[in-house]
């Protein structure tokens, strides 16, 4: 049996750099749905921004609200991020709500 290399077929023959591609994100989307069932929020809120923009799985915009809505019980700032392209870390909107809370309390 030969073993399949990155970008070729059994065969030698080249897969379309698309291909290769494709296949990556949606075993990334695997992966990330794994670790998100596990519970780990980072990977909630990702999941959320994969399937609002469909990438690596069908387009599904509910499937998208229910991870960031289950993300968001932790992390209230996630819906910031919800309609952002995958990856963008939620971790990147703490800070502006840190800023806002500490900027509401000095005009209380």
């Amino acid at each position: 049996m030969e073993v399949e290399t990155s970008g070729e077929k059994e065969g030698g023959a080249r897969l379309p750099l698309s291909e290769v591609v494709s296949d990556c994100v949606k075993r990334w989307f695997k992966d990330t749905l794994k670790e998100a069932k596990a519970g780990d929020v980072n990977m909630q809120v990702l999941v959320g921004q994969m399937y609002y923009s469909g990438y690596g799985v069908p387009r599904d915009a509910q499937k998208g609200r229910i991870w960031i809505t289950r993300a968001s019980r932790i992390r209230s700032s996630v819906w910031k991020v919800s309609d952002k392209r995958p990856g963008y870390n939620a971790s990147d909107s703490d800070s502006d709500e840190i800023k806002d809370n500490s900027e509401g309390s000095k005009h209380s």
